[in-house]
């Protein structure tokens, strides 16, 4: 791949013009932040191809190229990287993110280049961004989705959230991947008492759908997140689940330009899966181990299922996450330096995360990049 600050494709150079036909292209930009931005854009991108559009993607590290396995037929571009990291230690998570704004700001000044730049090269008609803030454009419907309204950042979180919410309101609409009842998955995070921003509700997104097999494994484990807690997480899991008796299946979230499988003893290892690859192992599954991250969270919801959270180590988002689900009776958590393998026993007394059943009005969302009327 090129440089990912100029302005090139990552395939489909011929297709670097304005499409002659009549289908709009809708550019979707998922954050580069773990996998989860990028796996709750598939239903979206699935979505927009069955209402007679053409969604083009654009990210980068990970993420665009999980998208490049999943929809290997669609334009894909690449964004700079706004090269998040995390702090080894969990006190030093904030800190360290604080150092990383300055490169943060210059990746959405970046982005914004690339916006004003394809706009015109490749005729798109609308954006949805998943957490990249500088992907919007006044000329054009821009489309913002996170279901962090608020950010957690401890002493500092009305700061955060002021400036994030400042971000937002660049945009036309702010959809917000949960339930808006008090039947919801994000909590204080995706709800506000009052706000002036332009919120749509989708209800939880997921790409899964749940399935009736036969079980295969008593447990998965789901790794993901940014490094280095990505990789101390597996390491210690490594160790715990020796003493685990049933089978296990653990997918390590690592996407390579070739898949690997290996079995040893009780154990099963994937660095990454496809999509229909992870539906089927999560429904052949009894139990799930892995972050409390939001996209996982929905798409256990979806499924139904039983699980144990160990939230990142520092992340505010996740930590609240994890204690609310705790709090309310429906996954146990545990700090991961804290984790024993016995602490997953905790799982028989919680009910386990249930569907949302409010239906996804894809017509009526995509309303904006029908309109006639300029931005």
């Amino acid at each position: 791949m090129k440089d990912p600050i100029s302005l090139t494709t990552v395939k489909h150079e011929s297709e670097s013009f304005p499409p002659n036909g009549s289908k709009k292209r809708i550019l979707v930009a998922p954050l580069n932040w773990g996998l989860g931005h990028a796996t709750r854009c598939i239903p979206i991108i699935h979505a927009l191809i069955k209402f007679g559009f053409e969604p083009v993607i654009a990210s980068d590290g990970q993420a665009l190229s999980l998208l490049e396995k999943e929809f290997p037929d669609l334009l894909c571009l690449s964004l700079p990287s706004y090269k998040i990291t995390y702090a080894t230690k969990a006190s030093f998570f904030k800190l360290q993110i604080i150092f990383q704004l300055p490169q943060i700001y210059r990746a959405i000044r970046a982005e914004q280049q690339h916006i004003k730049s394809w706009i015109t090269q490749y005729g798109f008609s609308g954006i949805i961004s998943d957490n990249r803030l500088g992907v919007y454009s006044s000329t054009i419907p821009s489309i913002f989705m996170t279901h962090q309204l608020r950010i957690l950042s401890g002493s500092t979180s009305w700061w955060s959230t002021k400036i994030h919410q400042y971000f937002i309101r660049k945009f036309q609409e702010c959809w917000v991947p949960d339930s808006e009842t008090k039947e919801n998955l994000s909590g204080k995070l995706g709800h506000l008492d009052s706000s002036s921003l332009n919120l749509k509700y989708l209800g939880a997104l997921s790409r899964f759908h749940k399935k009736a097999v036969v079980q295969q494994y008593d447990l998965m484990v789901l790794l993901s997140g940014p490094e280095p807690q990505r990789t101390l997480l597996e390491t210690k899991l490594n160790t715990e689940l020796k003493r685990f008796e049933g089978s296990i299946l653990l997918v390590q979230g690592i996407i390579e330009k070739e898949q690997r499988i290996s079995t040893r003893f009780n154990k099963t290892v994937y660095n990454y899966m496809t999509s229909e690859e992870l539906e089927l192992a999560l429904n052949q599954s009894a139990l799930i181990l892995c972050r409390s991250g939001y996209t996982t969270i929905m798409d256990l919801a979806h499924l139904g299922k039983k699980a144990f959270f160990i939230p990142t180590p520092g992340q505010y988002e996740q930590e609240y996450l994890a204690r609310e689900l705790d709090r309310k009776g429906l996954v146990p958590h545990c700090k991961q330096d804290r984790f024993r393998i016995e602490e997953l026993s905790r799982t028989g007394s919680y009910q386990g995360l249930k569907k949302q059943n409010t239906p996804i009005l894809w017509k009526d969302l995509f309303s904006p990049f029908q309109s006639k009327r300029k931005f």
